[in-house]
């Protein structure tokens, strides 16, 4: 059996790195673990797609950090719940999908996981399914499990009441996902469970029933979500996912895509970089001491050494230099020159009427429309700061306008 770590230090970065929330706090979670009590921890992973995504990534990576200090990791696959469909955050319901489906696409999980987790070594990752005990459940055992949940407390759910709203139908069998989500926890007999933000729900009705069933007390880590600036999730649902099968110069492509909003949060949740040197990379950015786009080339690199390897991740970073970021700038550009320290988009757009745009109205537009960029990134709030420094600001109107704002 595994030592366990309980260096307060070491507890502390596992238990407040990229997460939101513990249940039922964080000091009694904190207490178990320097006790140096062995917990047995798990996520549940549902076969929606022939593979894993980012943001399952970032939940492995958590529990890769529990396997470190020495606890029992299970990752489970959800081929039961799988059939019935989590409609957590769904609108309509989820299409149920078939037993040949779900085994076909869930053959490469553990392959993919195996970037984050150790399913060897002297503290092996356990794998499990989570038909092994659902499928055996008789009808009478399911009424007994339902009858410690109400009907209230499924309907609250926001994507039900959005859909009460519009006249929606919700079938019962979605009412049943949150109650075999909640069975995993009896079967397994874990003492914590790991999870996105968006399964508190499903994970919080586990907690009640081990509480019910085994008069058990089960702890419930949720992580932060990787949302853009508008606070729009990343994933499958809004079609800006990055999945863990991807080509190395996709998989870094990707990345360099997205905004400058989510960078600290992908790095704290979705690599290996200390905590000290993202604090630091999160103060520098803050002050505009660096380009974001540098923060984003080596946060591709780093997400797609681990999925991939360093040498093919080198060989996508490079592919991106000379494909895209080097077409990308002209030889030249147009220079202005402004006063230094921080302008908000809106002030910096107003500058720069005459030059690349004809008026305010114009600029204004092409923001709502997407057209504008800076230093590579499209921009959209125009609130939000930018610190003219010497290295300066590229902006560019669509693919043919450029210019550079350095400090006067």
């Amino acid at each position: 059996m595994a030592k366990v770590i309980t260096d307060k230090k070491m507890v502390k970065e596992v238990l407040t790195r990229g997460v939101e929330k513990i249940y039922p706090n964080y000091a009694e979670l904190e207490k178990k673990m320097l006790s140096g009590e062995r917990l047995r921890l798990y996520c549940g992973f549902d076969v929606t797609a022939p593979s894993l995504h980012i943001g399952n990534a970032f939940a492995i990576n958590k529990l890769a950090q529990f396997q470190r200090l020495g606890h029992e990791v299970i990752f489970l696959i959800g081929d039961f719940t799988s059939l019935i469909g989590d409609p957590t955050d769904k609108k309509a319901v989820r299409r149920q999908r078939t037993k040949e489906e779900v085994d076909r696409e869930a053959a490469n999980y553990q392959k993919q996981a195996a970037a984050y987790l150790d399913f060897k070594g002297t503290n092996p990752a356990l794998v499990r399914h989570n038909s092994e005990w659902n499928s055996r459940l008789d009808f009478q055992s399911l009424v007994k499990l339902a009858s410690n949940f109400t009907v209230q407390q499924m309907i609250q759910r926001d994507m039900f009441q959005e859909r009460l709203k519009e006249a929606k139908p919700i079938y019962l069998h979605e009412f049943l996902y949150p109650l075999t989500q909640g069975y995993d926890s009896v079967a397994m007999d874990v003492d914590l469970e790991v999870g996105g933000n968006d399964q508190m729900f499903n994970m919080l009705c586990g907690r009640d029933l081990l509480k019910a069933l085994k008069n058990k007390e089960k702890f419930v880590l949720t992580l932060k979500l990787l949302a853009d600036d508008s606070g729009k999730k990343m994933g499958k649902s809004e079609g800006n996912v990055v999945w863990l099968n991807e080509e190395p110069k996709d998989m870094y492509g990707k990345v360099m895509s997205w905004t400058d909003g989510v960078i600290i949060t992908a790095f704290e949740m979705g690599t290996l970089v200390p905590s000290e040197e993202i604090n630091k990379m999160a103060e520098s950015l803050k002050k505009g001491q660096i380009n974001p786009r540098d923060l984003k080339m080596k946060l591709a690199w780093e997400i797609t050494k681990i999925n991939h390897g360093a040498e093919e991740a080198d060989k996508a970073q490079a592919n991106f230099v000379s494909t895209i970021q080097k077409k990308e700038l002209p030889a030249e550009m147009e220079m202005i020159k402004l006063p230094g320290g921080e302008k908000s988009l809106a002030e910096l757009l107003d500058a720069l009427v005459g030059k690349i745009f004809s008026s305010k109205g114009e600029a204004k537009r092409l923001v709502d429309e997407g057209g504008i960029k800076i230093n590579g990134t499209v921009v959209s709030d125009i609130n939000r700061k930018y610190e003219i420094n010497d290295a300066g600001l590229v902006i560019q109107r669509g693919k043919k306008a450029w210019l550079k704002i350095i400090k006067k």
